[in-house]
Formats: C-alpha cells, sequence, structure tokens
C-alpha cells in the first residue's frame, strides 16, 4: 500500500541543512610554502597531536627554473607564472588569516643572478616575503618530515629527496640509538646535521649531498637525445657519476638494517602507477614499501609507453609526464648504489618539515611518536 502524501506544498519535510563546518582558530595555524625549480606548493596546517592536520593546501607547477640552465636568470615569463600562483597563495593566508608561516624557495632562486630582485618583486606584488634557503636546510627538512616512517629496525638510513632542480641525499647512522627511539631521534635534527651536547640518544648524520640534478635540470641536460630508452640510460648513469664519492655501499649486498626513504613527485608518482591508481590516494602512497623489482617494472611500463603514451596515462598527470623519466632515471640509480632491495615512499617533504619545525620550536606538537 502506497502512504499517501501530506496535503500542500512542500509534501514531505526539507532535509535540515546542518550548520556550516566552524573554520579553524586563527591562532593556531601555520603555514609552510615551497617555491623549487618546477613548483609552487604550501600546506596551512594546524598541530593534531603528533602529527598534523591539513587545512587547506595549494599546488601548482610553475616551471620557475625554465631557462635557467643556459642563461643563469629566470625567466620573465617563469616570474610571471610564479607570482600568479602565489597571488592564490597570498588569498588563502588572508582568508585564513595565518600569521605564523615560512616561505621558502630553493635551488633555482639559489642559482639564478636575478633571484634577489626576484624576491623583492614577489614582495612588491603580493606582499609575501620568500626565503631563499641554503641546500643544507632543505635536506634537513625533507628528513625531520620523514621521521613518522623511519622503521625501528633501521640501523642505517638514506633519505633522498628528488626536486626540480637539485637532489638532496642524506645517510644518517641510527645504530647507537635504542629502537623506540629511532623516530624520535630523526626529529630531533631539526636543530642541524652536527650533533650537540644532547641528554637523548643521538642520530648521527654521517654524510649529506645536494645534486645540482632535478627532475628538470637533468631532463634540460639530455634533452637532444632523440631516442627515448637511450635518453633514459644516459640520464640514470649520469645521476650515478655524481654520486660516485658518496655511495660507498655500491654493489654491497642487502641489508637488513638498511632503509632509503624516498620523498618526491617521481616516488609518489611511481608508487601510484604501481597500485595502479587511476586517482591518487595519499592515504595508500604515504609509507608504501616497494621492492627494487616493483619499481623497475613500473619504469619499464613507462619505457614501454614511450612519451605520447606517457603523455595520455592518468597514473602519471599532466603536470609529470615530462619530468618522470628523468625522476626515474635518478631512483634507478639509487636504488644500484645502495645496500637495500626496497625504497619506502614519502608523500610528504619540504612543506612538513617547515611546520614540524616550526610547531616542534612553539611545543605546540605532542611527543607521541617522537
Amino acid at each position: 500500500m502506497t502512504p499517501k502524501r501530506p496535503k500542500g506544498a512542500g509534501a514531505f519535510p526539507k532535509p535540515v541543512e546542518s550548520p556550516a563546518p566552524k573554520p579553524p582558530d586563527p591562532s593556531t595555524l601555520y603555514a609552510a610554502l615551497d617555491l623549487g625549480t618546477n613548483s609552487c606548493r604550501m600546506l596551512i596546517a594546524q598541530p593534531k597531536g603528533s602529527q598534523i592536520h591539513v587545512v587547506d593546501s595549494f599546488s601548482k607547477s610553475v616551471q620557475l627554473g625554465s631557462g635557467l640552465e643556459s642563461t643563469g636568470r629566470l625567466s620573465r615569463g617563469s616570474m610571471r607564472r610564479t607570482i600568479q600562483a602565489m597571488r592564490i597563495c597570498q588569498q588563502k593566508l588572508k582568508r585564513h588569516k595565518v600569521k605564523r608561516m615560512r616561505l621558502v624557495a630553493t635551488e633555482a632562486c639559489r642559482r639564478a643572478k636575478n633571484a634577489r630582485d626576484f624576491v623583492r618583486q614577489v614582495r612588491r606584488e603580493t606582499g609575501l616575503q620568500l626565503e631563499i634557503i641554503q641546500a643544507e636546510e632543505e635536506a634537513r627538512l625533507a628528513v625531520i618530515s620523514c621521521a613518522p616512517l623511519v622503521s625501528t629496525k633501521t640501523e642505517q638510513l638514506l633519505v633522498v629527496d628528488i626536486g626540480g632542480g637539485s637532489t638532496e641525499l642524506v645517510w644518517i647512522d641510527l645504530s647507537s640509538v635504542p629502537r623506540i627511539e629511532r623516530p624520535r631521534a630523526i626529529m630531533r635534527l631539526r636543530g642541524g646535521f652536527h650533533t650537540v651536547d644532547s641528554p637523548f640518544p643521538a642520530a648521527k648524520v654521517v654524510d649529506w649531498i645536494s645534486v645540482p640534478l632535478g627532475v628538470a635540470t637533468l631532463r634540460d641536460q639530455f634533452r637532444d637525445v632523440e631516442d627515448d630508452a637511450a635518453r633514459f640510460a644516459l640520464m640514470s648513469w649520469f645521476f650515478e657519476e655524481n654520486l660516485s664519492e658518496f655511495a660507498p655501499y655500491k654493489d654491497a649486498p642487502p641489508s637488513e638494517g638498511f632503509q632509503i626513504i624516498g620523498t618526491s613527485g617521481t616516488v609518489t608518482t611511481v608508487a601510484a602507477s604501481h597500485l595502479g591508481l587511476r586517482r591518487y590516494d595519499r592515504n595508500k602512497v604515504d609509507g608504501l614499501r616497494m621492492t627494487s623489482d616493483q619499481i623497475d617494472k613500473v619504469i619499464r611500463g613507462y619505457l614501454d609507453l614511450g612519451p605520447k603514451g606517457r603523455r595520455n596515462d592518468p597514473r602519471i598527470g599532466q603536470d609529470r609526464q615530462a619530468l618522470i623519466m628523468s625522476g626515474s632515471a635518478i631512483l634507478q640509480a639509487l636504488l644500484r648504489c645502495w645496500p637495500t632491495d626496497r625504497l619506502s615512499v614519502a608523500d610528504r617533504g619540504l612543506r612538513e618539515g617547515l611546520l614540524y619545525a616550526q610547531m616542534s620550536a612553539d611545543g605546540v606538537l605532542e611527543d607521541g611518536h617522537f
């Protein structure tokens, strides 16, 4: 039997709309902006226990370093694209009333002759103050962002941050740190790579290097090689040559106590391809461990697709397709040089490191995992 509708307009009561979620208290918010050679990315977040809760984010490929390799300068077009992106960031910061922030620029601005003029132009047109940080601080911030992914079984750790203009590698000895303390010891490196007197067990930074080859700069060096497979092989071997003094473990057998954590768009894209994700899911990618065989299979698949196939592959994406092979060449070279057949995938990096460092300095993160 069909139930009778009540008479009159609005026969069934309209659903009651729930009130809009209350905006976060601006006094709890922090922001971090990372302006790299290829991308402009920002996070606005608040502390939540020992982790961070992202309130808003922004990411845009601006290709700031386009043409830098040949001219030594930031071009007018790349600066214009970047300032447009930073205007959006400024609007988000204003809307959320964020007061505590760090806005940093990396390799492209470290190398460009006109970087200081560009920083002044950004300040004039957006009101935002960019800070050009040195390679060591960039490496340190990438390391502390990865602290939650460090295994308590890890005795030797290599953190690799594959950027657009450079690649930072930090080798850390954790063997003298009690297992339960190892992730926390990584977090304490926010004060610097050089060990200072501390009542806590210390992670020892054995060595670190910033190679001036990232996904954009490596691609640009071999742009004139027409054959796709040949270009990939040349990029990989060239990158390995630049690691010759930093990779003492070359040809050593895999070690259970050795962990590589990779943080970059390349690493997360390879992970998403391995998982067959049609739509990117950070929760499935961040913290994933991949074997070298799984990574090689994905990279072989990219080569089989060729340039046209990669452009049309939704797992790679339009922003990443032009850079995925140079990034894969770096990744493959790293796995040839270090004694492990596994890589931990980190969907985190400089921005998260900036946020952790700010929040830790203010004492608003719980000691939980750290």
